[in-house]
């Protein structure tokens, strides 16, 4: 943790080129310019993300011509496209002594991207979406981030690394100091373990469970995923305590007597075997591997899950709660879910 709030100072004089105009790309991009430094955007002329960025009053330029001038050029397309990218933009565009930043170290650090010698290599990676760290960012607050340096070519590199996470906002919440290594495998266990893969696997056992028991589905839905927000958010906001103080005593006495018979020493050591996945590169040269191959088994998977009926019961549900998107009409008559649709995902 830095002893001092960073400034943008290392940047003030710089040219800042941002790659991809996503959710974090456009939230980067335009709290940069916010404060002060000079922003270019790079991305394929006259797509949607040209136009959306000119839109939002940022220099646009293709992402070979924005790198050229760049003193600093930050990667935040997707992790798949940036070996091509840097093949094709970046390695033979960028000066001597410029700083590469990435928002996450996947192809640095699993070596689909090898960064020449001569330029510093760094990171910045927001703990939030684009969106909030916009947000944030025009409160005058920021979500905290966490950096590194991976390489330091100009001797300069970790104060290019501590003025771009002030320039986009973090210095106003808190700066974590990491390396990339650790920041990758952090992100991906997160990912499979608990967030996505953990959280979203629990939730379709505890449905098909209450269902094969003779269970409504509808009821199913709002007790395993619709009230998983409710505690969720309570984590979120005080971790244990918190959530302990708001839920039922009857609640708490559930959660701390069955809990660990869900979650059990085996699901951790199943967790242990997939951090070591992640750790040794066995996951890494997997999912290059399917991207390579055309995303063809990734694409099956995913359907499987959209085709579960939990999807069903849930769109029908959410269609009459609109203040889950007030943008959207609420729905007073939905069609049930066919009678025969298969309650489990196929292996």
């Amino acid at each position: 943790m830095t002893a001092t709030v960073p400034t943008t100072a290392a940047l003030q004089t710089a040219r800042v080129a941002v790659l991809g105009y996503g959710s974090q790309g456009r939230a980067h991009a335009l709290n940069l310019k916010d404060s002060g430094l000079d922003v270019v955007v790079g991305v394929r002329r006259n797509g949607p993300s040209w136009e959306k960025a000119r839109a939002d009053g940022l220099k646009v330029a293709e992402p070979a011509e924005a790198v050229k001038e760049a003193d600093l050029v930050a990667v935040l397309t997707p992790d798949m496209v940036q070996p091509a990218l840097y093949r094709d933009a970046i390695e033979q565009n960028l000066k001597p002594n410029a700083a590469l930043l990435f928002a996450h170290g996947f192809n640095v650090h699993f070596g689909q991207i090898a960064p020449r010698k001569d330029i510093d290599v760094i990171l910045v990676a927001p703990k939030g979406p684009g969106a909030l760290v916009r947000r944030e960012y025009e409160k005058g607050h920021g979500v905290p981030c966490i950096y590194a340096v991976h390489q330091d070519a100009s001797g300069k590199a970790r104060d290019k690394v501590l003025a771009y996470a002030a320039g986009i906002g973090g210095a106003r919440a808190m700066l974590i100091e990491t390396n990339f290594g650790e920041e990758t495998e952090t992100d991906l266990f997160g990912e499979q373990a608990v967030l996505c893969g953990g959280a979203t696997e629990l939730v379709l056992a505890g449905f098909e469970t209450l269902v094969e028991a003779g269970y409504q589905p509808e009821i199913a839905y709002y007790e395993v995923l619709h009230e998983l927000k409710l505690i969720v958010d309570l984590l979120h906001e005080g971790g244990l305590a918190k959530m302990h103080q708001y839920v039922s005593e009857t609640a708490q006495y559930g959660d701390l007597t069955r809990g660990p018979r869900v979650v059990d020493a085996g699901t951790k050591a199943r967790m242990k075997e997939i951090l070591d996945e992640i750790r040794d590169g066995r996951f890494a040269k997997e999912w290059v591997g399917e991207y390579q191959a055309g995303n063809g088994n990734y694409r099956s998977l995913k359907q499987k899950d959209l085709a579960h009926p939990i999807e069903q019961v849930g769109a029908s549900l959410r269609s009459r709660m609109p203040w889950l998107n007030p943008a959207t009409p609420a729905v007073t008559t939905v069609p049930a879910p066919a009678a025969d649709a298969p309650l489990k995902r196929s292996a």
